[in-house]
């Protein structure tokens, strides 16, 4: 442990090692270690903060830890939004939308040095940027972190270079700029190979890569379906108050209960749209027409139409600090 990283945080950090979702067999089981670790998170840590993308996962952990502060008289703690510059629109009007619903303060994180320079030259995703174009900060990264030798890096999230400065540089800066020492994700081991051995208090502590915080990771346990479940049975219902107490699974947008609209609830309009996982605009596809929780979940891989990890890079982008 850096000998800079707070003294006070007492976690387990290798709570949850060598287990995997099958480990927390019914949905009880998944629910009651989400709110344990959710409560220690806010407990342990004083200046938390909960990585929130828009996306199923990271608003799953958002409903825990909002129900978690309500009921034993903690703070819900800021949420950062990672603005990377290539987001769908429906995500920006979503994170809007039920931030203010939710009276949640929103960090947003942004490389602004790479978006500035994106938009003074009338930049589209996939165009070059000259990396003498950046600042010392961001070259200090290309360079000697990444040891990227070349002249220019496509402005484009789904690359090596690009996810690093426009998603874990801009994340970095902010934990530092906040001071935050625990950031809380929606991470999942069944979601990538890469995630697969992570433990639900998983320390980043090396400051000569990131500032010194830990990772919280309260869904770890969740599979793709179980995450579903759990929304149309638990969060829906508790956050709608015209939904059915019982739960009620849509068959597709126009298929809501008393008279209720996409923009009434919690769940992106891209998952109604056949989106599995959301990530850049450009090179994110849809895998079917149906909604995402009416797909062949266990035959499916669920970020299939994720350009980003093609690439096999999952693995050094999280070393890096990546989520």
């Amino acid at each position: 442990m850096a000998a800079d990283f707070p003294d006070y945080v007492d976690v387990d950090y290798t709570d949850g090692e060598g287990e995997d979702p099958e480990d927390y067999p019914s949905m009880e089981h998944k629910i009651e270690k989400a709110i344990e670790v959710t409560r220690q998170g806010l407990e342990e840590y004083e200046n938390p903060a909960v990585m929130w993308t828009g996306g199923k996962d990271s608003t799953l952990t958002l409903y825990f830890i909002k129900e978690v502060a309500d009921k034993y008289d903690l703070e819900t703690p800021p949420a950062v939004f990672i603005d990377h510059y290539q987001h769908f629109d429906e995500i920006h009007d979503f994170v809007d939308r039920w931030a203010d619903e939710w009276d949640l303060e929103v960090i947003y994180a942004r490389n602004e040095d790479v978006g500035e320079y994106a938009e003074e030259n009338d930049l589209d995703p996939g165009d070059d940027i000259p990396i003498d174009a950046l600042n010392d900060h961001n070259q200090h990264h290309v360079r000697e972190i990444l040891e990227y030798e070349e002249d220019e890096f496509p402005f484009l999230l789904d690359t090596y270079v690009g996810n690093h400065l426009l998603k874990t540089v801009a994340l970095n800066d902010a934990i530092e700029e906040h001071d935050i020492d625990g950031i809380i994700s929606g991470v999942r081991w069944d979601e990538q190979e890469a995630r697969a051995d992570e433990t639900f208090f998983s320390p980043r502590h090396d400051p000569d890569i990131y500032p010194p915080h830990d990772r919280v990771q309260p869904i770890l346990q969740f599979d793709e379906r179980a995450v579903w479940d759990t929304f149309w049975h638990y969060v829906v219902p508790d956050t709608v108050s015209e939904y059915p107490d019982e739960g009620y699974v849509p068959q597709d947008h126009d298929d809501l209960p008393n008279d209720l609209t996409q923009d009434d609830i919690p769940v992106s309009p891209k998952y109604f749209a056949g989106f599995r996982s959301l990530g850049s605009e450009v090179s994110t596809e849809k895998t079917t027409e149906d909604p995402a929780w009416l797909q062949d979940l266990d035959d499916t891989t669920e970020r299939a139409g994720r350009a980003q990890d093609k690439e096999d890079l999952m693995e050094r982008l999280r070393d890096l600090g990546y989520m």
